[in-house]
């Protein structure tokens, strides 16, 4: 088998609820997303999600070196592509066209297989514990409650993470109803906090000390900037809760500091860190830290594939309990827990009619993942959230329920 070449189609779609963080309280409705496939002589095509910023360089290296490659050769294949950028290093959009293309090599070797992604890294157990995980800052805090009493009553998960770090009283506030929400199915819930490296570590540990002192904090996610492994430490001893960190990082590498350190109680980890072949290289490294490894969120929950073949791994993220409408998945839930099936490959399929009808030339400006930016003041100062974030949060939020 050999490949052939590599289609990419980008899309925009309409969320199902406004999303948003410290760095974006205004919050944001739209969300643009890149569909690859990787074609090859004897039929069979490798898809993965990607983000639309690596497009070009996605396109340029399967053209340049997969093609005419056996895609079945995943991890002599991500070396070479990793060795092609050895020099400017595989950072940044190289890292998620490496990462994609990646994902893709992994689904091609899976469906030759005949058999899912989890049976091809060899899992034996087909489930992985999830949690929800809201983006949630837009919402009222009668949203925010409704939001995790869905997600707790008719999927059953019985941990939740907020979004915190631009107005405290706010953050207590929904702590609350999100611990409301969930002891309707529990009466242990999960609550944990992520910051989104708002704040400075000596920040972090002031607010995070006062939340512990109204509510059991099972972890701080991104208390300090993603580099700031000292920062991360001093806030590790400072608190109860655990830390939680990595999203943020590309590379095996990134994480020395880490480990090394002592930064982080979980590490996190996703396939966009270059790729899966990488990913499960930064879960052994942390299992020989004993460190758990937490799986961040994925297009229709695919990551549970991954999490059935990782010894270390706690716990994965669900942003979003559909695929759709441009994905389809094979991964179920059931109380609480993401169960992939039999399908062959990662478990995702590319819905090409649905695919159609949102393509896009080019994306709008609020359909990125953070259409502001990094919020003033980060790391230094902090700054509430401002009159026209509330109006435009309100205006995206009016009318809005859960079910």
């Amino acid at each position: 088998m050999k490949i052939t070449g590599v289609k990419t189609t980008l899309y925009e779609i309409a969320m199902a609820r406004p999303m948003g963080d410290a760095n974006s309280p205004a919050g944001r409705k739209r969300s643009g997303g890149l569909t690859v496939e990787v074609t090859t002589d004897e039929g069979i095509t490798g898809v993965a999600p990607s983000g639309p910023g690596a497009r070009a360089q996605i396109q340029s290296m399967c053209e340049g070196l997969l093609v005419g490659e056996d895609p079945r050769h995943v991890t002599g294949l991500w070396q070479k592509m990793v060795g092609k950028v050895f020099k400017g290093g595989h950072e940044g959009i190289v890292n998620d066209a490496i990462s994609t293309l990646d994902i893709a090599l992994w689904d091609l070797k899976a469906k030759w297989n005949r058999e899912p992604l989890w049976k091809t890294l060899g899992g034996a157990r087909p489930k992985a514990l999830g949690y929800a995980s809201g983006l949630e800052m837009p919402l009222s805090d009668q949203q925010v409650f409704d939001w995790y009493s869905m997600m707790a009553t008719k999927h059953g998960f019985k941990g939740g993470k907020l979004k915190v770090g631009v107005d405290q009283d706010m953050d207590l506030r929904r702590i609350g109803k999100m611990r409301d929400a969930l002891a309707q199915v529990t009466p242990y819930p999960m609550l944990t906090v992520d910051a989104n490296e708002y704040w400075s570590p000596k920040q972090a540990i002031r607010h995070v000390r006062e939340m512990e002192e109204q509510f059991d904090i099972y972890w701080v996610e991104e208390p300090a900037r993603r580099w700031d492994f000292l920062g991360l430490k001093r806030v590790r001893d400072a608190v109860k809760a655990q830390v939680c960190a990595g999203e943020n990082l590309d590379t095996l590498g990134d994480f020395l500091g880490y480990f090394h350190n002592g930064s982080a109680d979980i590490i996190q980890i996703h396939t966009g860190m270059t790729g899966l072949t990488c990913c499960l290289q930064i879960a052994d490294a942390a299992a020989g830290f004993e460190l758990p490894v937490h799986l961040g969120g994925s297009t229709g929950s695919w990551h549970a594939e991954v999490a059935t073949a990782i010894p270390n791994f706690l716990i994965m993220e669900v942003g979003e309990p559909d695929a759709g409408p441009v994905w389809k998945s094979d991964v179920r839930i059931e109380d609480g827990y993401l169960i992939p099936g039999d399908q062959p490959g990662i478990g995702l399929e590319i819905d090409h009619e649905e695919l159609e009808a949102h393509r896009v030339e080019k994306l709008s400006a609020v359909s990125g993942a953070s259409p502001f930016g990094r919020r003033p003041g980060a790391g230094m100062y902090e700054v509430g959230v401002m009159d026209w974030e509330r109006e435009n949060a309100a205006k995206l939020t009016k009318g809005l329920k859960f079910k």
